[in-house]
């Protein structure tokens, strides 16, 4: 079992059962209209297909197929469902904000997918889900401030000085979208926003459930909070393991020197 894809897999596979259980799609993530044909069942559908995915996911056997179905998966919401009410609405942060949840957790699929690969692709995935989650990252930052007053109510009410939390929180989302869009200091921000994202769902969203085990609206905050997670994880591995290949290439190459030596 991959330990790696375990958060983001596991995030995956609750919202799979949710959306069996509930025969319906994931709330504000999932954006089906409601004059869908066969809505019921096309949810149903899904939650199956995500919930096997995310099992095959960890299993060594699966993982490349399980990883790239929810790659697809996340990559649809992100395309047919919020795009075009980012085109409709693009002043709206919010609207934004839908993109760039479906499109991190999108890119953490391909950043798995990406760790079990090697050569010119395990590079191309690797810089383009980089720059991918970078902008995202600036979109969950942006939100914080937009939304001061309401991610400032999300903050848990034994914490002091909850709108400088909010606050510090949506800047530390920026300061590690810039990191990861310079490709500098990935492995210090790479670790912070995967630790500040796990906070949330430690933190903000366990709590929530245990106030409300019954709420599907909690459940899937937290699995959604818990697949960014694992999808900021993933991301983090795959960069800071390609530059320290390429590094450790790049220092075992030839110099012009050592060749032009007599042998």
């Amino acid at each position: 079992m991959s330990k790696t894809a375990v958060p983001y897999a596991l995030g995956a596979f609750l919202l799979g059962v949710l959306g069996l259980i509930s025969s319906d799609f994931a709330f504000q993530w999932q954006p089906v209209p409601d004059t869908v044909p066969l809505r019921s069942m096309l949810a149903s559908a899904s939650a199956v297909a995500m919930a096997a995915a995310a099992v095959a996911a960890v299993l060594p056997r699966l993982a490349k197929g399980g990883r790239l179905l929810l790659a697809i998966f996340f990559g649809l919401w992100a395309a047919l469902l919020h795009g075009p009410r980012v085109v409709a609405q693009p002043s709206t942060v919010a609207e934004w904000l839908g993109l760039a949840e479906s499109a991190t957790m999108s890119a953490g699929g391909v950043a798995l997918l990406a760790l079990s690969l090697g050569g010119d692709l395990r590079r191309r995935l690797a810089f383009s889900t980089r720059i991918a989650f970078g902008l995202c990252l600036l979109v969950f930052g942006l939100s914080h401030f937009v939304y001061l007053s309401f991610t400032a109510q999300m903050v848990p009410a034994w914490l002091p000085w909850r709108t400088g939390w909010a606050a510090a929180t949506g800047a530390g989302h920026v300061l590690a979208g810039l990191a990861f869009l310079s490709n500098r200091g990935l492995k210090a921000a790479g670790p912070a926003i995967t630790g500040m994202m796990g906070s949330f769902v430690v933190l903000l969203h366990i709590p929530r459930i245990v106030a409300e085990p019954t709420s599907r609206m909690e459940w899937t905050m937290t699995s959604v909070a818990l697949t960014l997670t694992g999808a900021a994880f993933a991301l983090w591995r795959l960069n800071v393991e390609y530059q320290a290949s390429s590094d450790s290439s790049a220092n075992s190459a030839p110099s012009v020197s050592d060749s032009l030596q007599p042998r």
